[in-house]
């Protein structure tokens, strides 16, 4: 139990232990003025009614201002689900954008890659041409000496 709850037992044991003692005090008749009439009642008897009356209606207030929070905080709780569900989506559909971003730029790197090696290949291509071109010319050229001599 909470101190509020603890201090609220005690008071109410008081009362009662208070109006247990005092009983005959309390119950006793007396004169009792309403303004416009007097009448011969029990004024603790009274008292103590109008007490528990007072308690009964404080106790269905605070059960009902419970119950209004609780119903309030499902409320929020649904509002606050729903965000997280529209925010969990907005992200899956990022992250989908993301990886068709990435897979474009993937296969544009691919094709920029695939078509430097083809420059590089046909540079080779030319490369080993003009040499043997020129190997070709040099063994020409040898051949050329050697019937000369």
């Amino acid at each position: 139990m909470n101190f509020r709850t603890l201090s609220i037992a005690i008071i109410v044991a008081l009362i009662a232990v208070l109006a247990a003692f005092n009983w005959t005090a309390l119950a006793t008749p007396t004169a009792v003025s309403f303004g416009v009439t007097e009448i011969q009642a029990p004024l603790g008897v009274l008292m103590l009614a109008l007490t528990v009356l007072l308690s009964v209606f404080f106790i269905a207030y605070v059960l009902w201002m419970q119950g209004s929070v609780l119903m309030e905080a499902r409320r929020h709780n649904k509002e606050m689900q729903a965000q997280r569900d529209l925010a969990d989506k907005a992200e899956a559909s990022r992250f989908t954008e993301l990886r068709g971003v990435l897979e474009a730029m993937h296969a544009r790197d691919k094709q920029e890659l695939i078509e430097r090696l083809d420059a590089l290949e046909a540079h080779l291509v030319s490369r080993a041409q003009e040499s043997d071109n020129s190997t070709a010319a040099y063994v020409g050229q040898l051949e050329q000496q050697l019937h000369q001599r």
